[in-house]
């Protein structure tokens, strides 16, 4: 019974994930349709902002205009992502959460650059000087954040209790 729980988790999260990932298709659809025609759009002054960027490079502007390369990095770790994920027993919500987080942000990005040959950031946190990112960008960092969670608190203590 507990086997098929833990599968029916992993089933949920296959099925959130296209749901996440259109959901960051169309917030970008709609920063390219509408907000691209702005400057920017103070949603509170100074502090927060919507930002049209069209990013060639990846997180923080790096490797600008090596689009080939990035996607064929970000290829990689997708199927090897989505491989162990579909072939492993993970028994643990906050593993399955964070691998789910980062595939979904993954292909969102990867779409972009494919399709577009850039990706597209809009949201901007202006007290901090933060670079304009996305919500794609936002379930990767969230995914990865988690999976360190999951790896220094919950992974140790797992092998301790066996």
């Amino acid at each position: 019974m507990k086997n098929i729980i833990n599968n029916s988790k992993k089933y949920i999260l296959f099925l959130l994930m296209p749901v996440l990932i259109l959901l960051d298709q169309i917030i970008k659809f709609l920063a390219e349709n509408i907000l691209s025609r702005y400057d920017t759009v103070a949603i509170v002054s100074s502090v927060f902002h919507l930002t049209y960027v069209k990013n060639y490079g990846a997180a923080f502007g790096i490797l600008q205009n090596k689009k080939i390369f990035l996607i064929i990095i970000t290829s990689i770790i997708l199927v090897g992502t989505i491989v162990f994920l579909i072939f492993n027993k993970i028994n643990n919500s906050v593993f399955l959460w964070s691998l789910s987080l980062i595939i979904s942000g993954g292909v969102g990005n990867l779409i972009d650059r494919i399709i577009k040959g850039y990706v597209v950031d809009y949201i901007d946190f202006r007290l901090i000087n933060f670079a304009v990112f996305n919500l794609a960008d936002s379930f990767v960092c969230i995914g990865v954040f988690l999976f360190f969670i999951y790896m220094i608190f919950i992974e140790p203590k797992q092998n301790y209790d066996e």
